[in-house]
């Protein structure tokens, strides 16, 4: 089945708003079995849209259109679509009520230019947001079908997963089941993860099980794909691979599918009745901020200090005293002096205070400002989650040990 993704609006046209949109759209498609065959992006221009929409009718089976569906003058999906498929607007009274009973529980009135979220192609198929006030829909267009989806990124990404995804996969005939397991890692890059898991057997890039890799510093990805006609046989494929893959990649999978490794370490503080305290020096709270939006991070977190000059910078024996918490993380990043060159980076300090004593790490990084930061603050999370895993904070691949 040939898909295609049309992302609409003069922002991301004109570069003024990074299209994330398709990025998450298209590697969502490929890891259900999908593939992506044309990509386009169309500014606010009613003419072109109606254009770029005739010509994705004629060359593709689906469409997945994203954007356009506000309630301001150039937003103009809805429209074109209808004039697209050749049919009339026309009123939802349905989406109608259901966003005005939404303002309503909020103790607002609903703008009067909102009602245009309620017009929709005549008999179009209805695509729920259960999140949101943009009405997603489907119609025929050519030889395609279309599925509008709003360009806010939370709700487009549950009503993909939830109610775009399965119509693309019926629409395709596309039985059984797929799922796509995902290792985070710290520590190695792409090239040495490919080495650590070459020879598995059924897993390569063209293999039963697929493998990939997507590289987001700081961390690598490490994703295993796979279908099957049902569950049983798919958990009796996957089960012996995904162990060799957490196996070969040993401490340096920090966490898994949806987990984070921020999440993994305050679950890990949280297991063991402990609290924490951080303190950073020239990474401006990130360390911090990266913790406390966490649900439950209130009860573990128990906050810490920023301070630029290194000099002041508490330690972290007596951060963990003064906060009474049972550990205590200090970070101290000095960067270079000088103009940032191909050699510019930082030193950096971690240590890891409990009851215990402390346990302390350090490295260098290279690169500009952004990397280092980024860097150390992971760096500083995966010592802590080593630490109360009782691993290593300063471990080194070693191949022979598979």
């Amino acid at each position: 089945m040939r898909v295609e993704i049309l992302c609409t609006g003069d922002e991301i046209l004109t570069g003024k708003t990074v299209n994330t949109n398709y990025s998450h759209i298209a590697r969502r498609l490929s890891e259900v079995g999908l593939t992506v065959h044309w990509g386009t992006t169309v500014g606010d221009d009613r003419q072109t849209l109606l254009h770029a929409f005739r010509q994705a009718g004629e060359r593709s089976d689906a469409v997945i259109v994203n954007g356009g569906l506000g309630p301001t003058v150039d937003d103009l999906s809805q429209e074109v679509a209808a004039e697209a498929a050749g049919v009339k607007l026309v009123l939802s009274e349905h989406w109608l009520q259901r966003m005005t009973e939404s303002y309503a529980r909020r103790g607002r009135v609903m703008p009067a230019n909102n009602k245009k979220q309620a017009m929709l192609p005549e008999n179009c198929e209805f695509i729920d947001n259960p999140i949101g006030t943009a009405c997603g829909f489907a119609v025929t267009i050519g030889k395609a079908r279309f599925f509008f989806t709003p360009g806010v990124p939370r709700e487009m990404r549950r009503m993909l997963d939830e109610q775009v995804i399965p119509r693309l996969l019926k629409l395709g005939g596309i039985t059984g089941v797929t799922r796509l397991k995902r290792f985070h890692s710290f520590g190695i890059g792409e090239s040495r993860a490919d080495e650590m898991l070459a020879g598995i057997p059924g897993l390569a890039i063209d293999g039963e099980i697929k493998l990939g890799f997507q590289a987001h510093f700081p961390e690598l990805e490490t994703k295993l794909a796979l279908s099957a006609p049902d569950e049983a046989s798919l958990a009796a494929k996957l089960a012996p691979v995904e162990a060799e893959v957490r196996k070969r990649l040993g401490n340096f999978v920090v966490a898994e599918d949806d987990q984070t490794l921020e999440s993994v370490v305050l679950a890990k503080l949280a297991a063991g009745g402990s609290t924490l305290a951080v303190a950073e020096g020239v990474t401006g709270g990130t360390l911090a901020a990266r913790l406390s939006p966490h649900a439950g991070a209130d009860k573990v977190f128990k906050g810490g200090v920023v301070d630029l000059d290194l000099r002041k910078l508490v330690s972290a024996e007596k951060l963990r005293a003064e906060r009474g918490t049972s550990h205590a993380l200090r970070l101290a990043v000095q960067l270079d002096d000088g103009p940032e060159r191909p050699d510019w980076g930082a030193t950096i300090t971690i240590n890891v205070a409990d009851a215990n004593g402390t346990v302390t790490r350090q490295a260098r990084l290279i690169g500009n400002r952004d990397w280092v930061r980024a860097g150390s603050v992971e760096m500083a999370l995966d010592c802590l989650r080593r630490h109360l895993g009782g691993l290593p904070v300063d471990e080194r691949i070693d191949f022979e040990r598979r």
